[in-house]
Protein backbone atom coordinates (compact mmCIF):
# COMPACT_ATOMS: atom_id res chain seq x y z
CA UNK A 1 0.00 0.00 0.00
CA UNK A 2 1.30 3.47 -0.87
CA UNK A 3 2.85 5.58 1.85
CA UNK A 4 1.32 8.96 0.98
CA UNK A 5 -1.81 10.21 2.68
CA UNK A 6 -3.08 10.08 6.21
CA UNK A 7 -3.67 6.80 8.01
CA UNK A 8 -7.21 6.04 9.20
CA UNK A 9 -7.85 3.22 11.66
CA UNK A 10 -11.40 1.87 11.96
CA UNK A 11 -12.91 -0.97 13.93
CA UNK A 12 -16.42 -1.92 12.86
CA UNK A 13 -18.72 -4.57 14.27
CA UNK A 14 -21.62 -6.00 12.28
CA UNK A 15 -24.60 -7.43 14.15
CA UNK A 16 -28.25 -8.24 13.47
CA UNK A 17 -30.95 -6.49 15.47
CA UNK A 18 -34.68 -6.00 15.22
CA UNK A 19 -35.82 -2.40 14.69
CA UNK A 20 -39.13 -0.61 14.18
CA UNK A 21 -40.13 2.51 12.32
CA UNK A 22 -43.29 4.35 11.36
CA UNK A 23 -43.87 4.39 7.63
CA UNK A 24 -45.56 7.11 5.59
CA UNK A 25 -48.79 5.18 6.07
CA UNK A 26 -48.37 5.51 9.86
CA UNK A 27 -48.22 1.77 10.43
CA UNK A 28 -45.44 0.36 12.54
CA UNK A 29 -43.00 -1.80 10.60
CA UNK A 30 -40.58 -4.16 12.34
CA UNK A 31 -37.78 -6.10 10.74
CA UNK A 32 -34.24 -7.22 11.37
CA UNK A 33 -31.41 -5.10 10.05
CA UNK A 34 -27.64 -5.42 9.94
CA UNK A 35 -26.09 -2.78 12.15
CA UNK A 36 -22.52 -1.54 11.87
CA UNK A 37 -21.24 -0.24 15.19
CA UNK A 38 -24.86 -0.13 16.30
CA UNK A 39 -25.94 2.09 13.40
CA UNK A 40 -28.32 1.63 10.48
CA UNK A 41 -27.10 2.71 8.00
CA UNK A 42 -23.51 2.17 9.02
CA UNK A 43 -21.18 5.02 9.97
CA UNK A 44 -20.15 7.36 7.19
CA UNK A 45 -16.47 7.03 6.26
CA UNK A 46 -15.03 10.47 5.47
CA UNK A 47 -11.62 10.23 3.80
CA UNK A 48 -9.27 12.40 1.76
CA UNK A 49 -7.59 11.58 -1.54
CA UNK A 50 -4.69 9.14 -1.05
CA UNK A 51 -5.60 8.35 2.56
CA UNK A 52 -4.60 4.91 3.80
CA UNK A 53 -7.37 2.91 5.45
CA UNK A 54 -6.97 0.08 7.94
CA UNK A 55 -10.40 -1.24 8.86
CA UNK A 56 -10.95 -4.20 11.19
CA UNK A 57 -14.31 -5.84 10.53
CA UNK A 58 -15.71 -8.05 13.31
CA UNK A 59 -18.54 -10.35 12.22
CA UNK A 60 -21.18 -10.94 14.89
CA UNK A 61 -23.73 -12.38 12.44
CA UNK A 62 -24.59 -16.07 12.23
CA UNK A 63 -23.37 -16.22 8.60
CA UNK A 64 -20.13 -15.44 6.76
CA UNK A 65 -19.92 -11.80 5.72
CA UNK A 66 -17.94 -9.37 3.53
CA UNK A 67 -18.06 -5.66 2.79
CA UNK A 68 -17.18 -4.27 -0.62
CA UNK A 69 -16.24 -0.68 -1.42
CA UNK A 70 -18.49 0.58 -4.20
CA UNK A 71 -16.39 2.69 -6.54
CA UNK A 72 -13.07 2.57 -4.68
CA UNK A 73 -10.53 1.53 -7.29
CA UNK A 74 -8.27 -0.59 -5.04
CA UNK A 75 -5.22 0.23 -7.12
CA UNK A 76 -3.13 -2.95 -7.69
CA UNK A 77 -4.98 -4.46 -4.76
CA UNK A 78 -7.91 -6.66 -5.68
CA UNK A 79 -6.99 -8.59 -2.51
CA UNK A 80 -9.06 -6.00 -0.62
CA UNK A 81 -12.07 -5.86 -2.95
CA UNK A 82 -14.36 -7.68 -0.54
CA UNK A 83 -16.19 -9.98 -2.98
CA UNK A 84 -16.24 -13.77 -3.05
CA UNK A 85 -13.98 -13.98 -6.09
CA UNK A 86 -11.15 -12.25 -4.22
CA UNK A 87 -11.74 -12.80 -0.51
CA UNK A 88 -12.80 -15.64 1.73
CA UNK A 89 -15.88 -14.55 3.67
CA UNK A 90 -15.34 -13.65 7.32
CA UNK A 91 -16.75 -16.49 9.47
CA UNK A 92 -19.16 -15.73 12.32
CA UNK A 93 -17.46 -14.49 15.49
CA UNK A 94 -14.29 -13.78 13.55
CA UNK A 95 -12.67 -10.75 11.98
CA UNK A 96 -10.63 -9.53 9.04
CA UNK A 97 -8.60 -6.34 8.59
CA UNK A 98 -8.90 -4.53 5.26
CA UNK A 99 -6.01 -2.34 4.12
CA UNK A 100 -6.47 -0.06 1.13
CA UNK A 101 -5.86 3.44 -0.20
CA UNK A 102 -8.22 5.96 -1.80
CA UNK A 103 -5.67 6.47 -4.53
CA UNK A 104 -6.26 9.48 -6.82
CA UNK A 105 -9.98 9.72 -6.14
CA UNK A 106 -12.43 12.46 -5.16
CA UNK A 107 -16.14 11.78 -4.91
CA UNK A 108 -19.21 10.20 -3.37
CA UNK A 109 -19.19 6.44 -2.92
CA UNK A 110 -20.66 3.80 -0.61
CA UNK A 111 -19.96 0.44 0.96
CA UNK A 112 -22.28 -2.53 1.35
CA UNK A 113 -22.35 -6.31 1.97
CA UNK A 114 -21.40 -8.41 -1.04
CA UNK A 115 -22.37 -11.76 0.50
CA UNK A 116 -25.69 -13.56 -0.04
CA UNK A 117 -28.67 -11.15 0.24
CA UNK A 118 -27.29 -9.27 3.25
CA UNK A 119 -27.67 -6.03 1.32
CA UNK A 120 -31.44 -6.31 1.78
CA UNK A 121 -30.94 -6.10 5.55
CA UNK A 122 -28.61 -3.10 5.64
CA UNK A 123 -24.90 -3.15 6.40
CA UNK A 124 -24.35 -0.27 3.98
CA UNK A 125 -23.01 3.22 4.52
CA UNK A 126 -21.63 6.30 2.82
CA UNK A 127 -17.98 6.60 1.83
CA UNK A 128 -16.91 10.10 0.82
CA UNK A 129 -13.48 11.03 -0.49
CA UNK A 130 -12.67 14.73 -0.17
CA UNK A 131 -10.04 16.65 -2.10
CA UNK A 132 -6.59 17.40 -0.74
CA UNK A 133 -6.15 21.01 0.31
CA UNK A 134 -3.59 21.61 -2.45
CA UNK A 135 -5.99 20.41 -5.17
CA UNK A 136 -8.82 22.87 -5.93
CA UNK A 137 -12.36 21.82 -6.69
CA UNK A 138 -14.37 23.55 -9.46
CA UNK A 139 -16.94 25.14 -7.13
CA UNK A 140 -16.85 27.09 -3.85
CA UNK A 141 -16.60 24.99 -0.73
CA UNK A 142 -20.18 24.25 0.35
CA UNK A 143 -21.47 25.41 3.72
CA UNK A 144 -22.43 21.86 4.68
CA UNK A 145 -22.40 18.31 3.43
CA UNK A 146 -25.23 15.75 3.59
CA UNK A 147 -25.07 12.07 2.63
CA UNK A 148 -28.38 10.54 1.52
CA UNK A 149 -28.52 6.77 1.09
CA UNK A 150 -31.75 6.08 -0.78
CA UNK A 151 -33.00 2.61 -1.57
CA UNK A 152 -35.86 0.21 -1.82
CA UNK A 153 -36.47 -2.14 1.11
CA UNK A 154 -38.32 -5.32 1.97
CA UNK A 155 -40.20 -6.14 5.14
CA UNK A 156 -39.34 -9.79 4.50
CA UNK A 157 -36.31 -11.20 6.32
CA UNK A 158 -33.21 -11.39 4.13
CA UNK A 159 -32.93 -15.15 4.71
CA UNK A 160 -36.48 -15.64 3.45
CA UNK A 161 -35.65 -13.54 0.38
CA UNK A 162 -32.66 -15.80 -0.26
CA UNK A 163 -34.83 -18.91 0.07
CA UNK A 164 -37.16 -17.45 -2.55
CA UNK A 165 -34.31 -16.99 -5.00
CA UNK A 166 -32.80 -20.40 -4.20
CA UNK A 167 -36.16 -21.99 -4.97
CA UNK A 168 -36.04 -20.60 -8.49
CA UNK A 169 -38.46 -17.71 -8.09
CA UNK A 170 -38.00 -14.01 -8.55
CA UNK A 171 -38.40 -11.55 -5.66
CA UNK A 172 -41.64 -9.68 -5.25
CA UNK A 173 -41.73 -5.91 -5.57
CA UNK A 174 -40.11 -3.95 -2.72
CA UNK A 175 -42.35 -2.72 0.08
CA UNK A 176 -41.11 0.86 0.17
CA UNK A 177 -38.26 3.34 0.01
CA UNK A 178 -36.03 4.66 2.78
CA UNK A 179 -33.70 7.64 3.05
CA UNK A 180 -30.84 6.89 5.44
CA UNK A 181 -32.75 3.95 6.86
CA UNK A 182 -35.68 6.11 7.94
CA UNK A 183 -39.18 6.82 6.72
CA UNK A 184 -38.81 10.39 8.05
CA UNK A 185 -35.61 12.38 8.53
CA UNK A 186 -34.67 16.07 8.53
CA UNK A 187 -31.73 18.02 7.09
CA UNK A 188 -31.06 21.46 8.58
CA UNK A 189 -29.58 24.43 6.75
CA UNK A 190 -29.32 28.21 6.93
CA UNK A 191 -31.15 30.43 4.49
CA UNK A 192 -28.84 31.79 1.79
CA UNK A 193 -26.19 29.10 2.21
CA UNK A 194 -25.28 26.32 -0.22
CA UNK A 195 -25.07 22.65 0.74
CA UNK A 196 -23.80 19.54 -0.99
CA UNK A 197 -26.18 16.60 -1.14
CA UNK A 198 -24.44 13.28 -1.87
CA UNK A 199 -27.12 10.88 -3.14
CA UNK A 200 -26.50 7.14 -3.53
CA UNK A 201 -28.96 4.50 -4.67
CA UNK A 202 -28.24 1.67 -2.22
CA UNK A 203 -31.33 -0.32 -3.17
CA UNK A 204 -31.68 -3.87 -4.40
CA UNK A 205 -33.65 -3.49 -7.60
CA UNK A 206 -35.13 -0.10 -8.38
CA UNK A 207 -34.11 3.15 -10.05
CA UNK A 208 -35.16 6.25 -8.14
CA UNK A 209 -35.85 9.90 -8.93
CA UNK A 210 -34.65 12.53 -6.45
CA UNK A 211 -35.99 16.08 -6.08
CA UNK A 212 -36.39 18.88 -3.51
CA UNK A 213 -39.52 21.01 -3.37
CA UNK A 214 -38.89 24.55 -4.64
CA UNK A 215 -35.14 24.06 -5.20
CA UNK A 216 -32.92 23.27 -8.14
CA UNK A 217 -30.07 20.75 -8.11
CA UNK A 218 -26.70 21.75 -9.53
CA UNK A 219 -24.90 18.58 -10.58
CA UNK A 220 -21.18 18.86 -9.78
CA UNK A 221 -19.86 15.29 -9.46
CA UNK A 222 -20.81 11.78 -10.55
CA UNK A 223 -18.88 8.87 -9.02
CA UNK A 224 -15.57 10.71 -9.04
CA UNK A 225 -16.04 12.80 -12.19
CA UNK A 226 -16.47 16.55 -11.97
CA UNK A 227 -19.26 17.44 -14.36
CA UNK A 228 -20.46 20.38 -16.40
CA UNK A 229 -22.61 22.10 -13.79
CA UNK A 230 -26.11 21.89 -15.26
CA UNK A 231 -29.21 22.66 -13.20
CA UNK A 232 -31.95 20.06 -12.80
CA UNK A 233 -35.36 19.93 -11.16
CA UNK A 234 -34.83 16.23 -10.44
CA UNK A 235 -32.33 13.47 -11.11
CA UNK A 236 -32.68 9.79 -11.91
CA UNK A 237 -30.23 7.67 -9.91
CA UNK A 238 -30.06 4.02 -10.89
CA UNK A 239 -29.14 1.08 -8.68
CA UNK A 240 -25.55 1.34 -7.42
CA UNK A 241 -25.01 4.90 -8.68
CA UNK A 242 -24.02 8.06 -6.79
CA UNK A 243 -24.29 11.76 -7.65
CA UNK A 244 -23.39 14.99 -5.84
CA UNK A 245 -25.42 18.18 -6.19
CA UNK A 246 -25.23 21.68 -4.75
CA UNK A 247 -28.45 23.14 -3.38
CA UNK A 248 -28.72 26.80 -2.41
CA UNK A 249 -31.32 27.59 0.24
CA UNK A 250 -32.63 30.65 -1.59
CA UNK A 251 -36.36 30.26 -0.91
CA UNK A 252 -38.58 31.85 1.77
CA UNK A 253 -37.83 30.42 5.24
CA UNK A 254 -40.00 27.35 5.73
CA UNK A 255 -39.65 23.59 5.52
CA UNK A 256 -39.55 21.82 2.14
CA UNK A 257 -40.09 18.25 1.03
CA UNK A 258 -37.18 16.12 -0.09
CA UNK A 259 -38.68 13.40 -2.28
CA UNK A 260 -37.47 10.08 -3.70
CA UNK A 261 -39.76 7.89 -5.80
CA UNK A 262 -39.29 4.73 -7.81
CA UNK A 263 -38.93 4.80 -11.58
CA UNK A 264 -40.24 2.38 -14.20
CA UNK A 265 -42.43 0.48 -11.71
CA UNK A 266 -46.16 -0.23 -11.98
CA UNK A 267 -46.68 0.90 -8.41
CA UNK A 268 -44.79 4.10 -7.66
CA UNK A 269 -43.22 4.01 -4.19
CA UNK A 270 -42.45 7.38 -2.62
CA UNK A 271 -40.63 8.48 0.50
CA UNK A 272 -39.98 11.95 1.87
CA UNK A 273 -37.56 13.77 4.12
CA UNK A 274 -37.53 17.41 5.19
CA UNK A 275 -35.22 20.27 4.28
CA UNK A 276 -35.56 22.55 7.31
CA UNK A 277 -34.46 26.19 7.14
CA UNK A 278 -33.09 27.00 10.59
CA UNK A 279 -35.12 30.23 10.64
CA UNK A 280 -38.30 28.43 9.58
CA UNK A 281 -41.47 28.46 11.65
CA UNK A 282 -43.60 26.73 8.99
CA UNK A 283 -43.81 22.96 8.58
CA UNK A 284 -43.78 21.28 5.18
CA UNK A 285 -46.93 21.85 3.17
CA UNK A 286 -48.37 21.78 -0.28
CA UNK A 287 -48.26 18.99 -2.86
CA UNK A 288 -45.07 17.00 -3.37
CA UNK A 289 -43.05 18.09 -6.40
CA UNK A 290 -44.18 15.84 -9.24
CA UNK A 291 -41.99 13.11 -10.74
CA UNK A 292 -40.73 13.39 -14.31
CA UNK A 293 -42.68 11.78 -17.16
CA UNK A 294 -42.99 8.01 -16.97
CA UNK A 295 -41.18 5.82 -19.44
CA UNK A 296 -37.53 5.66 -20.37
CA UNK A 297 -37.21 8.46 -22.92
CA UNK A 298 -36.93 11.31 -20.37
CA UNK A 299 -34.37 9.38 -18.30
CA UNK A 300 -32.19 8.61 -21.30
CA UNK A 301 -32.32 12.22 -22.48
CA UNK A 302 -31.22 13.41 -19.05
CA UNK A 303 -28.34 10.91 -19.00
CA UNK A 304 -27.10 12.35 -22.28
CA UNK A 305 -26.78 15.80 -20.69
CA UNK A 306 -24.15 14.57 -18.21
CA UNK A 307 -20.78 15.81 -19.43
CA UNK A 308 -17.22 15.72 -18.14
CA UNK A 309 -15.89 19.11 -17.05
CA UNK A 310 -12.82 19.10 -19.26
CA UNK A 311 -11.19 22.11 -17.59
CA UNK A 312 -11.59 20.87 -14.02
CA UNK A 313 -8.92 18.82 -12.34
CA UNK A 314 -9.60 15.42 -10.89
CA UNK A 315 -7.69 14.19 -7.82
CA UNK A 316 -4.54 15.49 -9.48
CA UNK A 317 -3.97 19.00 -10.85
CA UNK A 318 -4.06 18.03 -14.53
CA UNK A 319 -7.43 18.70 -16.21
CA UNK A 320 -9.80 15.76 -16.63
CA UNK A 321 -9.87 16.39 -20.38
CA UNK A 322 -6.09 16.00 -20.75
CA UNK A 323 -6.67 12.25 -21.12
CA UNK A 324 -7.96 12.00 -24.70
CA UNK A 325 -9.73 8.68 -24.35
CA UNK A 326 -11.48 9.00 -27.70
CA UNK A 327 -8.21 8.95 -29.63
CA UNK A 328 -6.87 5.70 -28.15
CA UNK A 329 -7.25 2.61 -30.37
CA UNK A 330 -9.14 -0.20 -28.68
CA UNK A 331 -7.47 -3.59 -28.38
CA UNK A 332 -10.62 -5.66 -27.97
CA UNK A 333 -14.41 -5.40 -28.17
CA UNK A 334 -16.55 -7.37 -25.72
CA UNK A 335 -20.33 -7.54 -26.20
CA UNK A 336 -22.22 -8.74 -23.12
CA UNK A 337 -25.85 -9.82 -23.45
CA UNK A 338 -27.81 -10.46 -20.25
CA UNK A 339 -30.66 -12.95 -20.16
CA UNK A 340 -33.12 -14.62 -17.83
CA UNK A 341 -33.04 -18.39 -18.19
CA UNK A 342 -34.37 -21.57 -16.65
CA UNK A 343 -31.56 -23.94 -15.70
CA UNK A 344 -32.60 -27.23 -14.12
CA UNK A 345 -36.07 -25.77 -13.79
CA UNK A 346 -34.96 -22.76 -11.74
CA UNK A 347 -34.61 -19.10 -12.60
CA UNK A 348 -31.05 -18.00 -13.33
CA UNK A 349 -29.56 -14.91 -14.97
CA UNK A 350 -26.76 -15.28 -17.49
CA UNK A 351 -24.16 -13.25 -19.38
CA UNK A 352 -23.51 -14.51 -22.90
CA UNK A 353 -25.35 -17.71 -21.94
CA UNK A 354 -23.23 -18.40 -18.86
CA UNK A 355 -24.69 -18.05 -15.38
CA UNK A 356 -21.98 -17.47 -12.80
CA UNK A 357 -21.69 -19.63 -9.68
CA UNK A 358 -19.31 -18.84 -6.82
CA UNK A 359 -16.56 -21.29 -5.96
CA UNK A 360 -15.66 -22.27 -2.40
CA UNK A 361 -12.15 -21.11 -3.27
CA UNK A 362 -11.83 -17.42 -4.22
CA UNK A 363 -10.58 -17.05 -7.77
CA UNK A 364 -7.80 -14.72 -6.70
CA UNK A 365 -6.42 -17.31 -4.28
CA UNK A 366 -6.72 -20.08 -6.88
CA UNK A 367 -4.83 -17.90 -9.35
CA UNK A 368 -2.11 -17.01 -6.84
CA UNK A 369 -1.56 -20.55 -5.57
CA UNK A 370 -1.98 -22.15 -9.04
CA UNK A 371 -4.89 -24.30 -7.86
CA UNK A 372 -6.47 -25.90 -10.96
CA UNK A 373 -10.12 -26.50 -11.69
CA UNK A 374 -11.55 -23.50 -9.82
CA UNK A 375 -12.48 -21.21 -12.70
CA UNK A 376 -12.68 -21.34 -16.46
CA UNK A 377 -11.41 -18.79 -18.98
CA UNK A 378 -13.09 -20.46 -21.97
CA UNK A 379 -16.70 -21.00 -20.88
CA UNK A 380 -17.89 -17.45 -21.57
CA UNK A 381 -17.31 -15.93 -24.98
CA UNK A 382 -16.73 -12.24 -25.72
CA UNK A 383 -19.71 -12.13 -28.09
CA UNK A 384 -23.29 -13.34 -27.52
CA UNK A 385 -24.23 -16.71 -28.95
CA UNK A 386 -27.32 -18.84 -29.31
CA UNK A 387 -28.15 -21.92 -27.32
CA UNK A 388 -29.18 -22.79 -23.78
CA UNK A 389 -27.58 -21.16 -20.76
CA UNK A 390 -25.12 -23.09 -18.61
CA UNK A 391 -23.61 -22.64 -15.15
CA UNK A 392 -19.89 -21.98 -14.68
CA UNK A 393 -17.39 -19.99 -12.63
CA UNK A 394 -16.61 -17.77 -15.58
CA UNK A 395 -13.59 -15.52 -16.07
CA UNK A 396 -12.65 -13.41 -19.10
CA UNK A 397 -8.89 -12.97 -19.60
CA UNK A 398 -7.40 -9.59 -20.47
CA UNK A 399 -3.91 -8.11 -20.57
CA UNK A 400 -2.67 -5.29 -18.40
CA UNK A 401 -2.81 -1.98 -20.30
CA UNK A 402 -5.39 -3.17 -22.81
CA UNK A 403 -7.88 -0.47 -23.80
CA UNK A 404 -11.19 -2.24 -24.36
CA UNK A 405 -14.66 -1.44 -25.67
CA UNK A 406 -17.48 -3.13 -23.75
CA UNK A 407 -21.04 -3.14 -25.05
CA UNK A 408 -23.84 -4.02 -22.64
CA UNK A 409 -26.58 -5.41 -24.86
CA UNK A 410 -29.91 -5.58 -23.04
CA UNK A 411 -32.47 -7.71 -24.89
CA UNK A 412 -34.88 -7.80 -21.97
CA UNK A 413 -37.82 -5.54 -21.12
CA UNK A 414 -36.27 -4.51 -17.81
CA UNK A 415 -33.82 -1.82 -16.72
CA UNK A 416 -30.27 -3.04 -16.17
CA UNK A 417 -27.44 -1.59 -14.08
CA UNK A 418 -23.84 -2.80 -14.54
CA UNK A 419 -20.84 -2.25 -12.27
CA UNK A 420 -17.12 -2.99 -12.63
CA UNK A 421 -14.97 -3.23 -9.48
CA UNK A 422 -11.52 -1.68 -9.44
CA UNK A 423 -12.16 0.77 -12.25
CA UNK A 424 -14.02 3.70 -13.57
CA UNK A 425 -14.92 3.78 -17.25
CA UNK A 426 -16.09 6.22 -19.92
CA UNK A 427 -19.79 5.84 -20.75
CA UNK A 428 -19.65 6.83 -24.41
CA UNK A 429 -22.97 5.66 -25.84
CA UNK A 430 -26.60 5.11 -24.88
CA UNK A 431 -29.41 4.03 -27.14
CA UNK A 432 -32.89 3.71 -25.72
CA UNK A 433 -35.51 1.86 -27.73
CA UNK A 434 -38.33 3.27 -25.62
CA UNK A 435 -41.25 0.97 -24.92
CA UNK A 436 -43.74 3.67 -24.05
CA UNK A 437 -43.40 6.48 -26.59
CA UNK A 438 -44.35 6.90 -30.22
CA UNK A 439 -41.95 5.65 -32.91
CA UNK A 440 -40.94 9.23 -33.75
CA UNK A 441 -39.02 9.34 -30.48
CA UNK A 442 -36.98 6.19 -31.08
CA UNK A 443 -33.31 7.08 -31.35
CA UNK A 444 -32.03 3.93 -33.02
CA UNK A 445 -32.13 0.19 -33.18
CA UNK A 446 -32.01 -1.72 -29.92
CA UNK A 447 -29.24 -3.95 -31.28
CA UNK A 448 -25.66 -2.74 -31.22
CA UNK A 449 -23.69 -3.05 -34.44
CA UNK A 450 -20.26 -1.71 -35.35
CA UNK A 451 -21.72 1.19 -37.33
CA UNK A 452 -23.23 2.55 -34.08
CA UNK A 453 -19.74 3.76 -33.15
CA UNK A 454 -20.51 6.87 -35.19
CA UNK A 455 -22.89 7.92 -32.39
CA UNK A 456 -20.31 7.66 -29.59
CA UNK A 457 -19.28 10.63 -27.45
CA UNK A 458 -15.49 10.53 -27.77
CA UNK A 459 -14.84 13.98 -26.28
CA UNK A 460 -16.45 14.63 -22.89
CA UNK A 461 -18.18 11.47 -21.68
CA UNK A 462 -18.24 10.88 -17.93
CA UNK A 463 -16.15 8.34 -16.16
CA UNK A 464 -18.09 6.37 -13.56
CA UNK A 465 -18.21 2.87 -12.05
CA UNK A 466 -21.87 1.93 -12.64
CA UNK A 467 -23.96 2.48 -15.76
CA UNK A 468 -27.60 1.92 -16.60
CA UNK A 469 -28.75 0.06 -19.71
CA UNK A 470 -32.28 0.76 -20.90
CA UNK A 471 -34.65 -2.04 -21.97
CA UNK A 472 -34.08 -3.52 -25.43
CA UNK A 473 -31.13 -1.18 -25.84
CA UNK A 474 -27.38 -0.97 -25.41
CA UNK A 475 -24.75 1.06 -23.56
CA UNK A 476 -21.07 1.20 -24.52
CA UNK A 477 -18.13 1.93 -22.25
CA UNK A 478 -14.38 2.26 -22.75
CA UNK A 479 -12.05 0.90 -20.07
CA UNK A 480 -8.32 1.40 -19.66
CA UNK A 481 -7.13 -1.82 -18.01
CA UNK A 482 -4.38 -0.23 -15.93
CA UNK A 483 -5.20 -2.06 -12.68
CA UNK A 484 -3.95 -5.64 -12.47
CA UNK A 485 -6.07 -8.12 -10.55
CA UNK A 486 -9.21 -10.23 -10.57
CA UNK A 487 -12.15 -7.82 -10.91
CA UNK A 488 -15.87 -8.45 -10.56
CA UNK A 489 -18.16 -7.24 -13.35
CA UNK A 490 -21.73 -7.65 -12.20
CA UNK A 491 -25.30 -6.56 -12.25
CA UNK A 492 -25.84 -4.00 -9.51
CA UNK A 493 -29.41 -5.34 -9.25
CA UNK A 494 -28.77 -7.81 -6.49
CA UNK A 495 -31.27 -10.54 -7.39
CA UNK A 496 -29.63 -10.78 -10.79
CA UNK A 497 -26.11 -10.74 -9.33
CA UNK A 498 -27.04 -13.47 -6.82
CA UNK A 499 -28.52 -15.66 -9.56
CA UNK A 500 -25.55 -15.42 -11.90
CA UNK A 501 -25.43 -12.14 -13.84
CA UNK A 502 -21.77 -11.54 -13.15
CA UNK A 503 -18.28 -12.75 -14.04
CA UNK A 504 -14.67 -11.81 -13.31
CA UNK A 505 -12.24 -9.93 -15.51
CA UNK A 506 -8.69 -11.23 -15.03
CA UNK A 507 -6.33 -8.37 -15.85
CA UNK A 508 -2.92 -9.98 -16.05
CA UNK A 509 0.74 -9.44 -16.82
CA UNK A 510 3.05 -12.45 -16.63
CA UNK A 511 5.88 -10.35 -15.21
CA UNK A 512 5.49 -10.38 -11.44
CA UNK A 513 6.18 -6.89 -10.11
CA UNK A 514 5.05 -4.73 -7.21
CA UNK A 515 4.72 -1.97 -9.79
CA UNK A 516 1.80 -3.94 -11.23
CA UNK A 517 0.22 -5.54 -8.17
CA UNK A 518 0.77 -5.84 -4.43
CA UNK A 519 1.64 -9.17 -2.84
CA UNK A 520 -0.97 -11.25 -1.07
CA UNK A 521 -1.58 -9.72 2.38
CA UNK A 522 -0.11 -11.68 5.26
CA UNK A 523 -3.50 -11.71 7.01
CA UNK A 524 -5.40 -13.16 4.04
CA UNK A 525 -8.15 -15.56 5.06
CA UNK A 526 -7.86 -18.99 3.43
CA UNK A 527 -10.78 -21.23 2.55
CA UNK A 528 -11.73 -23.98 0.13
CA UNK A 529 -8.76 -25.55 -1.63
CA UNK A 530 -6.52 -22.67 -0.51
CA UNK A 531 -6.49 -24.02 3.05
CA UNK A 532 -2.99 -25.24 3.87
CA UNK A 533 -1.25 -22.79 1.56
CA UNK A 534 0.77 -19.96 3.03
CA UNK A 535 0.59 -16.27 1.99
Amino acid sequence: MGSTGLLHLFCVVVALLGVSLISDGLDIISWKVILINGQFPGPRLDLVTNDNVILNLINKLDEPFLLTWNGIKQRKNSWQDGVLGTNCPIPPNSNYTYKFQTKDQIGSYSYFPSTLIHRAAGGFGGLNVYHRSVIPIPYPNPDGDFTLLVGDWYKTNHKTLRQTLDSGRSLANPDGLLINGQAHTTFNGDQGKTYMFRISNVGMTTSINFRIQGHTLKLVEVEGSHTVQNLYDSLDVHVGQSVSVLVTLNQPPKDYYIVASTRFTKQILTTTAVLHYTNSHSPVSGPLPPPPPSGYHWSMQQARTYRWNLTANAARPNPQGSFHYGKIPTTKTIVLANSASLINGKLRYAVNKVSYVNSDTPLKLADYFNIPGIFSEDKMQILPSSGPATIATSVLPASLHDFIEVVFQNNENTMQSWHLDGYDFWVIGYVCLSLFVSPSFIYGSGQWTADKRSTYNLVDALTRHTTQVYPNSWTTILVSLDNQGMWNMRSAIWERQYLGQQFYLRVWNAQKSLANEYDIPNNALLCGKAVGHHP
